[in-house]
């Protein structure tokens, strides 16, 4: 009996030239206006998957529907690849994605061997196997034209060959699963298996309603509980986090019922067939009204409906989404929940947390408005452009007396991670000289919002009295910045900033005047209740400038950019501050996780040129968690250009461990250091790692993570156990003695040579492994 009736459907012309449009969007990429090209391409590519993964269902045979499966698969794999193109080391991504192409094509291959063996056309076959080795031949014939361009016309390519897949396929509509499983089961027809099968596919349609209600209530259940553990908040950006959650709950379901458990179950199934058709055999040789009740005979038989219940179940989520979306939740949404709870248990929760996936949503969307955004805010302020714009005088800080201040990078998860800096902070800021904080980058996790502030700020910085100042890092600005904006700028800049902000966004936004208020309100409830001075800002970028000394601050959003008015005003300032001491706090580093990452987009290296042509002397950068040092000489044309780098990232998240796995003649730089050192870093993980972990410690340690890099595996050893290796600096500035120090500090105070690993060439002559580091330059212009 055929199981399906051939039937074109409108939703393989509309899917298909859905396709065409994406393939065409792909292909011009490189000219659509600012912004990263890989993960634009990697967005269509997501959409061109799922077309071809929802009209799988449509497909008329099994062979078709795994066909378009695989394709989608091998579709969506490309698109993860592209929008984590930041994670994987060199030509890595590039090898990855002629090798994706590569498979689909000898897959194409074998399908065309077996149409012409069972004599069936082959031609499309043919062609898709052609099609797919011109994307190799792509990649090679263009590997030096540009990497935008072979990842958009490889995209292109990609999707334009999804769009002839679903136009070509032979659409049919189910007729009677049941029968289809006993022939594909080679089942025999006798009265035993002909009943099982009716009762059955009844007890299926009455199952229908209760199976659906538990499901529902069962995902209204888990997104009260992302509610509830991701807090409430009303805002779209309060709802819609608990939504992506759950979201992803329903994507970890799929993927274990049709990824995990069927693929399983069908090997199974190959290996036991022979064995199964012999038991209903032996099980029918009894009518079913004569079996004893509790007799071998209807345990087996029971034990043969059931697995003849998935079957069918499996059979019927070839035929339709829905009934696929459904056997998905019945098989997959209890592990998915397991997974959901046990998983932060293992310090993956970056990773495998769903809870976390939407921080992932919300880069996206803020990456394409943060220039806009930005401008919008430092304009509400109406403060005249020029050299002194934006410029904050903290008490006490002049030209002649000496002072000091802190900078604390990336402090903001709220766990053990944070809290044990906290006495230390406390302590250096009670020193006399200390005027002031400075955060510097993703000061709340996972994104910014008002709602985690209270135990991810307030509460560590409980005790600290002297004025905070901060600037955004990327997760602060995935709500639209508006948690920061209530809490860092006064309070009147802070309405007029987030107003700003709503009106750039066309008011398409949730948002509201009263939301203002009541954030504005709640800041101020916060900072008289732990008693923190914030709320001294106009913007999200300042400057605090002496005679002798510059502070100036780089606010570099999401993707290492800054916006035209604040490269104005950054030229401006460092104009300001020729002849002084320059120090640049940016919100990502220049040199990080033992590479250099200006290359990351010519406008971040852009900025890196500008800095280097004012001249400034040393330059801090959070967003990468730990902390660094490069010196990097002789640039431009003038053999004795120095310019000194530190990452100071360490204020809180977890751990970077990009620097300390990275070979020592692998290091941009021939001045370098790092903490943590490598061995202590080493043996905390090891200590701490479970057998689950082997394989991936394993993979890190020995191949660097290849083809991602070992910083991109960093979050899967977030151990929030001693021994802690997390840090901050406090600068002073001492006009009286004509010097700049930089100090760094652990959990139990100054750091000492002994506890970092460096190049051997940066410690002074003077100094032991058991001396106290001091990082002191000149109080002079470069």
């Amino acid at each position: 009996m055929k199981n399906s009736i051939p039937s074109d459907s409108k939703q393989k012309y509309v899917f298909s030239g859905i396709a065409v449009v994406l393939g065409i969007l792909s292909a011009i990429a490189p000219i659509w206006p600012a912004g990263e090209v890989a993960p634009r391409v990697g967005g269509l590519l997501v959409i061109a998957g799922i077309l071809e993964l929802l009209h799988s269902f449509r497909r008329s045979s099994d062979e078709e529907r795994k066909s378009a499966w695989f394709g989608a698969a091998i579709t969506l794999i490309f698109a993860v690849l592209l929008i984590n193109a930041t994670n994987f080391v060199g030509t890595a991504l590039i090898i990855l994605i002629a090798l994706s192409f590569l498979i689909d094509g000898i897959r194409y291959g074998i399908e065309a061997v077996k149409n012409y063996r069972r004599g069936a056309n082959a031609t499309f076959e043919i062609l898709a196997m052609i099609g797919n080795l011109s994307v190799v031949a792509i990649i090679l014939l263009t590997k030096d034209f540009g990497f935008d361009w072979t990842i958009a016309l490889t995209g292109a390519w990609r999707i334009i060959g999804t769009a002839i897949s679903i136009f070509h396929a032979k659409e049919g509509r189910s007729e009677t699963s049941g029968i289809d499983v006993v022939e594909s089961l080679e089942l025999p027809d006798i009265p035993s298996v002909n009943s099982s099968v009716k009762k059955i596919q009844e007890e299926e349609r009455v199952r229908y309603p209760i199976d659906k209600t538990w499901i529902i209530v069962f995902l209204v259940l888990l997104f009260i509980i992302h509610l509830g553990r991701m807090g409430l908040d009303k805002t779209a950006l309060g709802i819609l986090s608990p939504g992506v959650a759950l979201f992803g709950d329903v994507v970890v379901a799929l993927i274990i019922t049709f990824g995990i458990i069927s693929p399983l179950r069908a090997v199974f199934k190959k290996i036991t067939s022979p064995v199964i058709r012999r038991l209903w055999i032996w099980v029918d040789k009894v009518p079913e009204e004569q079996r004893k009740k509790f007799g071998l005979r209807r345990i087996v038989n029971s034990y043969l409906e059931r697995r003849l219940r998935t079957s069918i179940r499996l059979r019927n989520a070839g035929y339709s989404f829905r009934s696929a979306f459904m056997t998905g939740m019945q098989t997959g949404l209890p592990y998915a929940a397991m997974l959901a709870a046990i998983i932060p248990v293992f310090g993956m929760s970056w990773y495998f947390d769903t809870e976390n996936w939407a921080a992932g949503i919300w880069d996206n969307w803020a990456a394409s408005r943060t220039d806009e955004w930005r401008m919008a805010i430092t304009r509400s302020t109406g403060e005249t452009p020029g050299p002194n714009a934006f410029r904050i005088i903290p008490d006490s800080v002049n030209n002649t007396s000496d002072f000091s201040f802190i900078i604390i990078g990336d402090p903001g998860e709220g766990d053990a991670s944070q809290l044990c800096l906290k006495d230390q902070i406390q302590i250096v800021s009670e020193k006399p000289d200390v005027r002031f904080i400075l955060i510097s980058s993703d000061i709340v996790y996972p994104s910014g919002e008002m709602k985690d502030y209270e135990t991810k700020f307030w509460l560590p910085m409980k005790g600290v009295y002297k004025p905070v100042y901060a600037i955004p890092g990327n997760h602060d600005w995935y709500d639209a910045l508006n948690g920061f904006t209530a809490t860092f700028f006064e309070p009147k800049a802070a309405h007029d900033a987030i107003l700003a902000r709503i009106n750039k966004d066309l008011k398409f936004t949730s948002t509201t005047e009263n939301h203002i208020k009541e954030l504005i309100k709640e800041a101020q409830r916060l900072r008289t209740n732990y008693g923190v001075p914030t709320g001294f800002q106009k913007s999200p970028y300042f400057q605090i400038q002496t005679d002798k000394f510059a502070l100036i601050t780089v606010e570099t959003g999401v993707t290492r950019r800054i916006d035209d008015d604040q490269l104005a005003w950054l030229k401006q300032a460092l104009e300001a501050a020729k002849g002084k001491y320059v120090m640049v706090v940016v919100g990502h580093p220049f040199y990080a996780i033992g590479e250099y990452q200006g290359s990351l987009n010519k406008d971040f290296q852009a900025i890196h040129q500008l800095l280097r042509d004012y001249k400034v002397n040393l330059v801090m950068g959070g967003d990468t968690h730990d902390l660094e040092y490069y010196v990097e000489r002789g640039f431009g044309n003038d053999p004795g250009s120095v310019m000194h780098h530190f990452v100071n990232g360490g204020g809180g998240a977890y751990l970077s461990i990009g620097a300390a796995m990275k070979p020592r003649d692998e290091m941009p730089e021939k001045e370098w250091a790092h903490y943590p050192a490598t061995e202590p870093l080493i043996k905390k993980i090891e200590d701490n790692n479970s057998i689950l972990k082997a394989p991936a410690w394993y993979w890190t340690k020995k191949l660097n993570g290849w083809p991602f890099t070992a910083e991109f595996l960093s979050a899967a050893f977030d151990y929030n156990t001693s021994p802690f290796f997390q840090s901050f600096f406090e600068v002073k500035v001492e006009h009286s003695k004509g010097v700049i120090r930089f100090i760094p500090y652990g959990v139990n105070g100054q750091l000492h040579w002994k506890d970092i690993e460096t190049s051997g060439n940066i410690m002074p002559g003077d100094k032991s492994a058991e001396s106290a580091i001091e990082w002191v330059f000149p109080l002079t212009g470069n």
